[in-house]
Parts: C-alpha cells; structure tokens; sequence
C-alpha cells in the first residue's frame, strides 16, 4: 500500500471533481489531500467522502493569489516533510503550470496527463495519448520518490470509494522568495466550467457563419448544463476567442457528452475531442469525417435541429 498526497483546486465551495475521480480510483491507498488555501465544509466532506483520511490546507504569505514559483516552494516545503510515494493532481491549467516545476524541484519523474492507471502495490503504471490521440502509451516513473501524476479531467470517471477520517489540519505555508508578482486577476465574466473539466460540452464550427448564432448553443447549453467550445475554424473565422478552442492547437477535452454542430471533423478538432465518452455530431453533410467518430448523428441544419434539441430538453428537465 502506497502513501499518496493528492493536490486539490477549489471552485466555489466545491473541490475539482478530478480530485474526486483520482480518490475514487486510489481506494486501499493511505490517501491525504493537500490544498493551497482554504477548503469549504463542503469540499472537506467531499473529500472524506471520497477516502482522504487527512487534509491539509497551507497557508501563508504570498499564497492568496496563484503564481508558478509561490505555490511552487509551498508544496516542495510541505512535501519534503512527508514520506509520500506519489503526489496526484488533475491535469487541470493550473495542474499543467505548476506540478512539472514541482518535480523539477524534487528531480523527480513525473508522468503527464495520464488518462487510466493501475496501482499493482506501489508500483505505478499509467496510459496516456500520444501524437493526438493516435495511439497510447504505457508509462512507469523510474528514480527516487515521491513520483508525481497529473491525470486528465473527467478521463477516470467517479467511481466508487472508501469512505476517510477527513482529519482536517491548517500547516503554514513557506512561499519563499517571487520572482514574478500576479497584480492582479480578471475573472472571465463567465460562471460556466473551464472546457478541459465540463462533463457536456456544446461545440460549433465555421457553419455557425458568425458570432452572434453562438447563441443559440448558449441556449442549449443553459439547459444542459454545458460549456460551449469551437472548431479551430469558427476561432480562426473571428466566431469565438481561442479559450473556446477545442483541438490539436487549443483544449484537449473528455466529457461525457459532446455535441458537435457544424463541425466537420478535421484530424486536428478530433485530436483534442475523439476521447469523449458519447458524441454527437450534427451536420448538413452525411460524409463528414465527425460522423465516422460520433455514436449518433443527425443530418440536417443546425439552425433547425439546436432550437428543437433545447426545446426537448427543457420539456424534459421541466426548464
């Protein structure tokens, strides 16, 4: 049985789900949470409910606002006082920014973006994508402990755990010096999922003709809880800023349900989509390339077919 220290990102009072999926996954493990700052009643509850057995919440000065070497020295701080074998955290953009500075510092292997992953004992062994998504890697982590994952949202899915203690501890944080200051940081005005952890996404492409018909898969999206993405192509028409990009060149997602509307399927939009769990692809072509990838599609106009799938749904919803 290994010690493992899982990182955590809040949003809201919630922990990331990610966090919980890795939890989940870790079951039999002697499993603690670690988070920069603090964590809601809520989010402790999620987590022991999930199997951590401790949290530990660090602070400090120089820790309320993120920044790479800050929160960096903080975790290498706290860490180099524990005996942990592996170190788990969501692939997440903070996740991708900082954990390889964190092992880095440790001289430490570090597996990236892990997708699935057995523990046999202590012994890690992962799968991650490799050129795309074209094919898939097995991955081990050779060299002195801790060894560090980052593992990508919404790829485990939430399954079923032991429950833990949930022993709460605050631990002062050591920032050390900062190189590079955050002054100050602007919130996206909107309140919807980062497209890398949205477990729906609603996507449109160059069909969508302008930015203004975005708003018909806000629509739907609102229904359904969903976060809305873009082809390379609506980004490069000037439709939607390239945080919407869902691709080779932008985000890399995994939800479970991904609605694709006058996207044609280019090898670079299905790199960052094709491990969606159900896809759905709406288009007026039958031999585009989505539909060769999508578990169900619909010939037809997306400008017919997305106002009547958001009426359905909200007849369905009760919405």
């Amino acid at each position: 049985m290994a010690k493992i220290l899982v990182f955590t990102e809040t949003h809201n009072e919630h922990v990331k789900t990610v966090t919980l999926e890795i939890l989940a996954k870790l079951s039999g493990h002697s499993l603690e949470v670690a988070a920069i700052g603090e964590i809601s009643a809520t989010g402790v509850q999620e987590l022991a409910k999930y199997g951590a057995a401790k949290i530990h919440k660090i602070k400090g000065a120089g820790l309320e606002k993120y920044s790479p070497e800050g929160y960096a020295n903080a975790l290498k701080d706290f860490i180099s006082k524990q005996s942990y074998d592996y170190v788990f955290a969501g692939a997440t953009s903070l996740g991708k920014d900082l954990f390889p500075r964190v092992a880095g510092s440790f001289d430490a292997g570090m597996a990236s973006e892990v997708t699935n992953f057995v523990m046999d004992g202590d012994k890690f062994a992962g799968t991650r994508p490799l050129f795309a998504g074209k094919c898939y890697a097995k991955v081990e982590i050779q060299g002195p402990k801790p060894h560090f994952i980052t593992v990508r949202p919404n790829a485990l899915g939430l399954g079923t755990a032991t429950a833990g203690a949930g022993a709460v501890a605050d631990v002062a944080g050591n920032a050390g010096a900062i190189r590079a200051i955050v002054k100050e940081v602007v919130k996206s005005a909107s309140s919807k999922v980062d497209l890398t952890e949205a477990n729906i996404i609603v996507s449109g492409g160059r069909a969508m003709k302008n930015a203004d018909n975005f708003k018909i898969l806000n629509e739907l999206a609102d229904v359904i809880g969903a976060t809305v993405g873009a082809s390379r192509a609506a980004v490069d028409s000037g439709y939607a800023p390239h945080a919407m990009q869902v691709g080779q060149t932008g985000k890399t997602v995994s939800p479970s349900l991904y609605i694709a509307c006058g996207i044609s399927g280019a090898i670079q939009h299905l790199a960052g989509m094709r491990t969606s769990k159900c896809i759905v692809a709406i288009n007026t072509d039958p031999d585009a390339p989505i539909f060769t990838k999508a578990d169900y599609g619909i010939v037809g106009d997306l400008f017919q077919i997305v106002p009547l799938l958001t009426q359905e749904f909200k007849a369905l919803l009760g919405k």
